[in-house]
């Protein structure tokens, strides 16, 4: 991993209540991107609900996942991103047109947002959903904050493709967003209504028009670190940075559950599923393997 690649960095603006994370994917995002060969319009988008999902899912704070959904009526009908606390990453797409568009509101029109936040098997999910809202991406994630949890929200996010010297061209990914959350960021009193001095809504308004001067070149440039952008936008105020976490583009999926499906399925169901050679053939709509199983069900080589 290229130093600076494939990596999120919590951070705070000067000694007050503005926090955020800053994230580079490199050969993460170019792995998931390349892997769907989606038309360029459509990468875009999903690469940057890839970030946006690494960006929300590093705040977690116990061993978990934060999986990222959005529904359109538009020619992407669907996008999935989940981010594991451990650093996994995915990210998928459904389309049903030519996807020439570019950009959230002409891709996928009307729809909603929702974030699940899953705790594991023996804990109860907490999902929040709201209106599609916004022509971008960041707009509608600014306007989820705003209506689910009256958090005060600054979101960039750039996607494209880079050429490298002596690498030849890959997709990178890039975000940062910023957050006024006072305290340690655990009570529900944080929001707007946390907003009670005039000097905590300057502090903000400050915070918030720096982040938006990113450009998005600086969030796709590998020879700029990320804390260096930080410090470009910060050093004024002064900025603080906190452990890098590393990301990487990984699947949860497995035979064991697809078995596990299939072992719902009448053995006539099974049948009709099975192909020519008498294989049922299973691809997982995240990383694109393929697995093969026989009509009892039972994993078969490829």
């Amino acid at each position: 991993m290229r130093l600076g690649d494939d990596v999120i960095i919590p951070f705070q603006v000067g000694g007050g209540a503005v926090r955020g994370r800053i994230v580079r994917l490199g050969a993460a995002i170019d792995e998931i991107l390349s892997g769907h060969a989606f038309p360029d319009p459509v990468s875009e988008l999903l690469g940057e609900a890839a970030a946006l999902t690494a960006l929300m899912g590093a705040s977690l704070k116990f061993d978990g996942r934060l999986i990222f959904q959005a529904q359109g009526a538009g020619d992407v009908r669907l996008l999935v991103a989940d981010y594991a606390s451990a650093g996994a990453i995915r990210a998928t797409a459904s389309i049903s047109g030519a996807a020439k568009a570019r950009g959230l509101a002409a891709l996928m029109g009307k729809g909603h947002l929702a974030l699940t936040i899953d705790q594991g098997p023996d804990m109860e999910r907490y999902q929040g959903v709201t209106p599609l809202e916004g022509g971008t991406l960041e707009e509608a994630a600014i306007a989820y904050f705003d209506r689910s949890e009256q958090i005060p929200t600054a979101v960039r996010l750039a996607v494209g493709r880079v050429t490298r010297k002596g690498e030849g061209e890959a997709w990178r990914a890039g975000g940062v967003i910023a957050q006024f959350i006072p305290g340690e960021g655990g009570a529900r009193e944080r929001g707007e209504a946390a907003l009670k001095s005039a000097e905590d809504q300057e502090a903000w308004d400050r915070a918030a028009a720096f982040l938006n001067t990113t450009r998005a070149d600086e969030l796709l440039d590998p020879e700029l670190p990320p804390e260096e952008l930080l410090y470009r936008l910060y050093h004024e105020d002064g900025v603080r940075v906190f452990e890098a976490k590393a990301i990487r583009a990984d699947c949860s999926c497995n035979a064991g559950k697809i078995a596990a499906v299939l072992s719902r399925y009448s053995p006539e169901e099974l049948e009709g599923l099975a192909v020519d050679d008498g294989r049922i053939k299973v691809s997982c709509e995240f990383c694109r393997r393929d697995y093969y199983f026989d009509e009892t069900g039972r994993e078969r080589a490829p």
